[in-house]
């Protein structure tokens, strides 16, 4: 690749850590999700749909918790 990009000097490349979840703040949103989700079991899901939206909004009430976010429906 480094020689392809020599060769071509209109080419510029970005080059990105593997996984970096320190630059991407929705990773610490679905972390604080994904924990308080982890023993909820539906088979509706509209009942999912409502425990999702419900840690969403705590997250979003709780701005120290992780990014906040705006939850439209």
């Amino acid at each position: 690749m480094k020689r392809y990009e020599a060769e071509h000097d209109w080419l510029t490349s970005v080059r990105l850590p593997p996984y970096a979840p320190d630059l991407n703040p929705v990773e610490a949103v679905w972390s604080l999700v994904r924990r308080a989700m982890a023993n909820t079991a539906s088979a509706i899901p509209d009942d999912l749909d409502r425990v999702l939206r419900r840690e969403l909004r705590r997250i979003q009430l709780r701005p120290h918790l992780g990014p906040v976010l705006t939850i439209n429906r």
